[in-house]
């Protein structure tokens, strides 16, 4: 039963979808739970929240064919150091750069989704699109996280985590209105990181969102479905393409 429901087809995909969305909304918990001050419901809520989480791996781990591989993959890693944060909060708000994996949690949706490939024609033609949405999403949430957790208790220009994610976005669009700067040797340098590499991925991702690489496409011969925007033969099995473009 277990089995069906993370990996069957039909109302398993439903409950897998659901899952995607428990995750997101627990991400924007996690994020707007920064801006307001410390309080008992909270902690409850961090508490609760740990709670499913713990329910959700045990009952992953049970439904796992190989259990021992399961403990080891990366994914499940992250998901039990999510688990500690959530159900440890007197021990890991001293290690306040924990909480930065809170936000990781949304690489869960990433295996979800994979698993889904087959079972939406939505996603099978979004696919590309999708998942460079979430690149983003992570990428901004977890860059933004670093500079909270860095600056936080240092510098007087960020207060919350909004703060830290308007000075991300301000820098990775490039803007840069200098109204917040990082500070400290730590805070330079990852302002050096954040220029030189994240705006680097930050407008390939945007790319990939607005112009996708790849174009959903039929190749009448072998069936190959996901062809470069510019082929003019299936890489598969050389068939002469018509794919319809705009030019460009």
């Amino acid at each position: 039963m277990l089995r069906h429901g993370y990996a069957g087809e039909g109302t398993a995909s439903r409950w897998r979808w659901m899952l995607v969305g428990f995750d997101l909304l627990a991400v924007v918990f996690f994020v707007v739970t920064t801006f307001l001050p410390p309080a008992r419901w909270i902690v409850l809520a961090d508490y609760g929240l740990g709670a499913l989480y713990t329910v959700d791996f045990l009952a992953r781990l049970w439904a796992a064919r190989d259990r021992l591989a399961h403990l080891l993959k990366p994914i499940v890693i992250v998901d039990l150091v999510v688990i500690l944060t959530l159900l440890a909060p007197a021990v890991t708000e001293s290690l306040l750069f924990l909480r930065v994996l809170r936000t990781l949690r949304l690489l869960r949706s990433y295996h979800v989704l994979r698993e889904l490939r087959m079972g939406s024609r939505f996603f099978a033609r979004h696919e590309a699109v999708i998942f460079s949405a979430l690149n983003l999403l992570v990428f901004i949430f977890v860059v933004a996280a670093l500079v909270y957790v860095l600056q936080v208790r240092s510098n007087v220009q960020i207060h919350d985590y909004l703060d830290a994610l308007y000075f991300t976005v301000t820098t990775l669009t490039t803007t840069g209105f200098g109204d917040i700067t990082l500070t400290g040797t730590a805070g330079r340098l990852l302002s050096v990181l954040i220029m030189i590499v994240g705006v680097s991925l930050f407008l390939r991702l945007i790319q990939t969102i607005f112009r996708p690489p790849h174009v959903s496409y039929e190749c009448p011969d072998c069936g190959l479905q996901r062809h470069d925007r510019d082929a003019v033969h299936c890489k598969h099995c050389g068939h002469l393409l018509h794919i319809p473009n705009q030019g460009g």
